[in-house]
């Protein structure tokens, strides 16, 4: 940065210290994310979810579960994210070739996105599809977390480019 350029202004520090984004005066939109994630599975993994074998039992269950759970919580989580009304929520946790599939779809009707309420469904869905089959294969890999779309608000709606949600 040249001189006579000035540093950006951080939405999330004031003074040098981090704070949270002032959305008083904004209006409740309704919002909604969609996020995705993947638990890449070992072959031995993947034998003992196909077989029904796994010790801990039902992984996709509870993954599910966790991650509606989640949603909810995300502001206990994510630092400086706005606690807001999770209005309604879908996840989904699927086996398929590439391994589980994790889609989380999140709504709300705030002044703020929901964005991150979905990627924490994802990434605490997926940890707990680790968590369920730890015990077949430590080698579990969680990959790809990543938002494929989102609606509403101020800033444009979102598309990831290679998907439509």
């Amino acid at each position: 940065m040249g001189p006579e350029q000035t540093p950006p202004e951080l939405t999330h520090f004031r003074d040098g210290l981090p704070c949270m984004v002032d959305v008083t005066e904004k209006a409740a939109t309704t919002r909604t994310a969609t996020a995705e994630g993947w638990v890449r599975l070992p072959p031995e993994a993947r034998a003992a979810l196909e077989a029904g074998t796994n010790p801990k039992g039902d992984p996709l269950t509870v993954a599910r579960l966790a991650g509606l759970a989640g949603s909810k919580r995300t502001a206990e989580l994510v630092l400086l994210c706005h606690p807001i009304p999770v209005t309604g929520a879908d996840v989904q946790v699927t086996l398929e070739e590439a391994g589980v599939r994790i889609v989380a779809t999140v709504r709300t009707t705030a002044p703020t996105g929901v964005e991150m309420e979905a990627l924490t469904a994802v990434s605490v869905a997926a940890l707990n599809v680790y968590d369920m089959l730890k015990a077949a294969s430590k080698a579990l890999e969680i990959t790809g977390v990543r938002l494929l779309g989102k609606t509403g608000g101020k800033s444009s709606d979102y598309r990831a480019a290679d998907r439509e949600v």
